[in-house]
């Protein structure tokens, strides 16, 4: 048979015409096949049958499809001898495929080309097959034992792969050109490319299996294994290439996308060490980067257009999927060689940021809310498994994590004010979700667009912590630091307040939806969890400590929220020292820090004290007051205690027997204060502040929120004490201090409902009416609330309500000084006070208590126009609107709404104003008129007397240096105060020369 074989060739290659070859062939694919050696040299004459220049017509195609159904059968033999023919014979005709399949292309407009494309792509399609069956043979019978066999094997390889690359750039057309067939011939042709690319990836896994020795020939260089090697860097490189031509054809090759990107990974895990030099990792990474931009850009131009159509889950996914097949590509790539990968991080960084920015842009948009969703279910984890196959990595230096989380948790100190400051230069620009994307390296450093990108990618960084090494948990925790300074900046905590974000619930089934604030406390408590038992907790104890007492409010909240949940999950043991640390800490505090400044560093330290108190268990209140108590030895412990009250310090949290001994011990010392106020005006003994016992009992009231029945006549009578003395002072700064006790005592009284039946209210109402009215002093301004607190109770005391009652007409005079005000606190005190008064008192005539000016008279449009009755219409919406705000425990989200409009309103007018006035600045300037000024005479004497003092000051110094008994250090320390002195009086002589 074999011999009729031979025969039957001889005669095809003696034949000159196509149609005689082609039939000769057809018979002698029909005959039987035997072993035989000559079967090498058969299929040696295969090949040269087979016209390495491309067909002009149709003839050339049907003689070479007829050749691959008799190759193929001998192909099937599985003989080792004829491995390398069958290897040339496949390098042959994937180069003569390649070029007809250029040709066809370019052909495809004529129609009469058509039956020789469809002859064609039939060939095509078996000569794909033919190849992913040779490569199954090479695997069975081909030993790569020299460079030659290795080589061939190579050519194979590549050319097999640029065929596949040139049917994959081509798929549209030829689908075009079949369009008779499109749904099954095409699609055959594409499961085929398919099947190839497994194959080659399956002949480099058993290639290395059966050799064994690719560890051995990362030393010895130029060996087979070490050759072979360069094949499998051939099949990464061309397979990232394919990989990235399917996906740009909008997922019609998407067998052939994944085939391709999962062929890459499985290469490069048969042995990293050795593929190290082959293979450029950073380019792979940098194509699955540019991949997952441009799946994203993609979407983001149809989603950013003017329709504001809800997009639909299903379309989400659709677009988020490959995403998310992509950055899976690029955690394996990243996980394997973290070295590599480690060249493109600020790539890797600005991508893991893009994706981040675009999701919080989604979940802005009210039609995109169940494309965050979708989003934040596919990419927000596999998002920070990218950023963690780096940070783990143990070969590479805790130099380079702190590196890759400084590149997206910038920490300049001058980054957020620039950031601030491009705000305000782009806020009329509204950013858009292509604009995210077109962010370069050098341009997203200083990007608004990313800002909340970097806040919640941190957030999801935290709440995945639980995943990272012990180096890459330490990292993170020293940029905890950040996360405060960042969030200072106006535009991110008011987007932490109001924005929300999709996250799945326990089950992780459900997306719900949460505030970005909320969201932001619960991945820093996972986060303390997770580091509780690591050694990088010591930074996390560092960082609440440091920020205990935090400046900015939201940072504060935050410091003081992970405070309490510290507390509750912490060990009594240590609480109770650090409590006592804390305790300790502001004992030792210098009697400077006035328990009386809200600013200062005790009462900051106090209100966070105060703070944890209130939501941690009530043995740690009691430890506190034993720590500071009245009796404490420290001379400043009654100023901690009295600061501690001032913050609302949790008495009602003390045992009932220590809680009544305080109250008792604070109603003594007023009253030792009180009786003792005419004769004695030095501070109590107790006390640096004076006027402390009297702050102490009205915060006292407050806190534990009831009356004191002991509180009696005295108390009216100190009032008036305290008027006098008010007005006979003349120190500002005792003024203001018996201001501030005034507006305490009043307080106090406000509390005491016994108190207004008194005689002795008389004289109070009529001092005051007296102080308030006469004085223009600017220091009782800040007693005015209190007094509107204390004319609220006046509805228990007896008025005549006719024009000669000196005690109604006080009254009504003081009810008209507070009403009158048009600064938006001290209205809501008034009319409170008064709504409050007008609901419980006898009185009859109320029209006497409200000026014909008052604030809430005059036409809100103009504010010209006063009318009584539009008085008592806004006293009646305002009385509506506290009472409707009581019953309201949770607020719809049409008022969260009608709020944040309220807000950006009040914005808008301030900003106008402030506008206004830079614009009035220039103006006044120019105005003035430029001459110069002429000073008192007295000021160049006293310029003149000052240059006389320093040069006897001078020759003063020169006689102690001279004086060898005199202290070096002190004459050291007078010679730079005189020095300072000297620069001081030096800038005053040219400040007068020039004027």
């Amino acid at each position: 048979m074999e011999n009729n074989a031979m025969k039957r060739l001889e005669e095809i290659k003696s034949s000159d015409l196509i149609e005689n070859r082609v039939q000769l062939l057809t018979r002698l694919g029909q005959l039987d096949v035997e072993q035989n050696s000559d079967v090498p040299s058969f299929v040696e004459s295969l090949t040269t049958l087979w016209e390495d220049f491309t067909c002009l017509d149709v003839s050339q195609c049907l003689l070479n499809k007829a050749i691959m159904p008799v190759a193929s059968k001998y192909l099937a033999l599985d003989r080792p001898d004829c491995s390398q023919y069958f290897l040339a014979f496949g390098i042959k005709v994937s180069q003569w495929c390649a070029k007809h399949l250029n040709m066809s292309v370019m052909s495809m407009e004529e129609s009469q080309e058509e039956e020789h494309s469809n002859i064609f792509f039939q060939l095509l399609l078996d000569y794909l097959r033919f190849s992913a069956s040779s490569f199954t043979a090479i695997g069975k019978t081909c030993v790569m034992s020299d460079d030659a066999s290795v080589g061939t094997v190579h050519k194979f390889v590549s050319e097999q792969l640029n065929l596949t690359k040139e049917v994959i750039l081509n798929a549209k057309l030829f689908t075009f050109l079949l369009r008779q067939k499109v749904e099954s011939f095409s699609a055959e042709i594409l499961k085929a490319v398919q099947v190839v690319i497994d194959s080659i990836v399956r002949l480099c896994i058993n290639e290395i299996k059966t050799s064994g020795n690719l560890g051995k020939a990362r030393v010895e260089e130029g060996n087979t294994v070490c050759d072979f090697v360069s094949i499998i860097a051939l099949g990464v490189k061309s397979l990232s290439e394919l990989g990235m031509l399917a996906a740009r054809d909008g997922g019609n090759l998407v067998t052939i996308l994944n085939t391709s990107w999962k062929g890459v990974i499985t290469l490069l895990q048969i042995d990293k060490q050795a593929l190290v030099s082959k293979v450029d990792v950073g380019e792979i990474i940098i194509k699955l980067i540019l991949l997952i931009k441009e799946s994203l850009r993609f979407a983001a131009e149809g989603w950013s257009g003017s329709v504001k159509d809800s997009i639909s889950a299903t379309e989400a996914r659709r677009v988020f999927l490959p995403v998310k097949f992509y950055l899976i590509n690029a955690v394996k790539v990243v996980a394997l060689f973290p070295s590599q990968a480690s060249t493109v991080f600020k790539e890797i960084a600005l991508c893991i940021l893009m994706i981040s920015a675009f999701k919080v842009s989604l979940s802005q948009e009210t039609h995109a809310k169940s494309t965050s969703e979708v989003m934040t279910d596919l990419l927000e984890k596999t998002t920070v498994d990218l950023l963690s196959a780096l940070l783990n990595a143990d070969e590479l230096p805790q130099e380079f994590r702190l590196t890759v989380l400084d590149s997206l948790f910038v920490d300049d100190p001058g980054f957020s004010s620039h950031i601030c400051k491009k705000q305000r230069h782009d806020s009329q620009t509204k950013t858009s979700l292509v604009d995210i994307l077109s962010l370069s390296l050098e341009s997203a450093t200083s990007a608004k667009i990313l800002l909340m990108g970097r806040v919640v990618l941190f957030q999801s960084l935290m709440r995945y912590s639980s995943e990272l090494g012990e180096d890459a948990k330490l990292a993170i925790t020293m940029k905890l630091q950040w996360l405060l300074d960042i969030l200072i900046d106006e535009e991110v905590y008011s987007s932490v307040l109001s924005s929300q974000l999709p996250r799945a619930d326990g089950s992780g089934k459900t997306m719900i939806w949460e505030s970005m604030f909320s969201a932001l406390l619960l991945s820093l408590k996972t986060l303390m969890i997770i580091l509780s038992s690591t050694p990088a907790w010591k930074e996390v104890e560092t960082f609440l400590l440091q920020n205990l007492l935090h400046p900015h409010f939201l940072c504060w909240q935050i410091v003081m929220e992970l405070w309490c949940f510290w507390v509750r999950h912490a060990t009594e043991n240590l609480m109770a020292d650090m409590i006592d640390k804390l305790c300790t800490f502001m004992i030792s505090m210098s009697s400077s820090e006035t328990p009386l400044c809200p600013d200062s560093v005790l009462r900051r330290t106090t209100k966070s004290i105060c703070f944890l108190l209130t939501h941690s268990p009530k043995s740690l209140t009691a430890r506190v007051y034993e720590n500071i108590s009245i009796e404490s030895r420290s001379d400043t412990a009654p100023d901690v205690y009295l600061a501690l009250l001032l913050d609302g310090f949790p008495l009602n949290f003390l045992p009932d027997r220590v809680k009544n001994d305080a109250k008792k011990q604070i109603i003594a010392d007023f009253f030792d204060f009180i009786e003792n106020f005419k004769e004695k005006t030095s501070n109590s003994s107790k006390y640096t502040v004076l006027g402390a016992p009297v702050f102490a009992l009205s915060t006292c009231l407050q806190i534990l929120k009831t009356s004191i029945p002991e509180i009696d006549s005295k108390t009216l009578n100190f009032v008036v004490d305290l008027i006098h003395k008010y007005r006979n002072s003349r120190e500002e700064t005792t003024r203001d201090r018996y201001s501030e006790i005034l507006s305490e005592t009043l307080s106090i009284i406000a509390r005491s409902e016994l108190l207004y039946t008194c005689q002795e209210m008389d004289n109070v109402i009529t001092e005051l009416q007296e102080l308030f009215i006469s004085e223009t002093d600017h220091l009782l301004h800040k007693s005015k609330p209190n007094l509107a607190l204390f004319l609220s109770g006046l509805s228990k005391y007896e008025m005549s309500e006719t024009e000669t009652c000196p005690k109604s007409r006080a009254v009504w005079e003081l009810y008209h000084l507070l009403l009158k005000k048009r600064q938006w606190a001290l209205v809501h005190h008034a009319v409170t006070a008064f709504g409050y008064f007008c609901a419980r008192t006898s009185c009859n005539q109320l029209w006497r208590f409200v000026p014909e000016d008052a604030a809430l008279a005059f036409d809100i449009a103009s504010g010209k126009e006063a009318k009584t009755e539009r008085f008592m219409l806004e006293l009646k919406m305002f009385l509506e609107k506290e009472q409707a705000l009581l019953s309201i425990t949770t607020p719809s989200q049409e008022e969260l709404e009608l709020l944040v409009k309220e807000g950006k309103e009040v914005k808008a007018t301030i900003a106008n104003k402030l506008l206004e006035v830079r614009n009035q600045r220039p103006m006044e300037v120019e105005k003035r008129p430029n001459k110069r000024r002429k000073l008192p005479e007295g000021i160049y004497g006293g310029v003149e007397l000052l240059q006389n003092g320093m040069k006897k000051f001078n020759e003063g110094l020169s006689e102690l240096r001279s004086d060898e008994n005199e202290s070096q250090d002190f004459v050291k320390s007078l010679w730079n105060q005189f020095s300072c002195l000297e620069d001081l009086v030096s800038h005053l002589v040219s400040l007068a020369a020039s004027d």
